[in-house]
């Protein structure tokens, strides 16, 4: 069984990815980060924001976005996906999953990272600032709201792809897209 395209979104180091990787295999459908797609189409998102910056990144990010919306599958969306006022209209037409994650479980998630944001002497104060700033929209945004700090990440998925394919139910019923 599948529907359109159910958006996964939420701070950094939620597992967006893992969780959604997972959701897409158990749910027999195809899974697109979008970040992925960013970096395998023009190089590494680190890079991207050093040579060309956040700006342009965004605009590929958008991209992503509409590309892999326009499809049925799980998509993971970068954290700052949301901020693009076309994304969240896109968003809308859309079943939207908010994982989301407490600062302690994310400080062990974020050790070494390369992500562009949460560069200084403090990631995990980066990121709560980051996360500080976009809560509000991952809020309105979501149909529902999973959050991953504990717990084995098969009850997570679990979780997720049980709403989804309850989405989909209700949209077959319903004759939606």
């Amino acid at each position: 069984m599948s529907g359109r395209a159910v958006a996964l979104i939420g701070p950094m180091g939620a597992g967006k990815t893992s969780i959604g990787r997972k959701t897409a295999k158990a749910l027999q459908v195809s899974f697109t980060d979008t970040d992925i797609s960013v970096a395998r189409e023009h190089g590494p998102i680190p890079e991207i924001f050093a040579s060309q910056g956040e700006p342009r990144f965004r605009e590929l990010e958008r991209d992503a976005v509409r590309e892999a919306l326009s499809s049925e599958g799980i998509v993971a969306l970068g954290g700052g996906a949301v901020l693009h006022p076309e994304t969240r209209a896109q968003l809308a037409a859309h079943p939207v999953v908010l994982l989301t994650v407490d600062p302690r479980t994310v400080a062990g998630r974020l050790q070494g990272t390369s992500r562009p944001l949460l560069q200084g002497e403090d990631a995990l104060e980066n990121w709560r600032r980051v996360m500080a700033e976009r809560e509000q929209i991952y809020a309105e945004l979501a149909d529902v709201t999973i959050d991953t700090s504990t717990g084995h990440i098969r009850d997570i998925v679990d979780r997720v792809a049980t709403w989804v394919q309850e989405q989909w139910a209700r949209d077959a019923r319903e004759g939606s897209k």
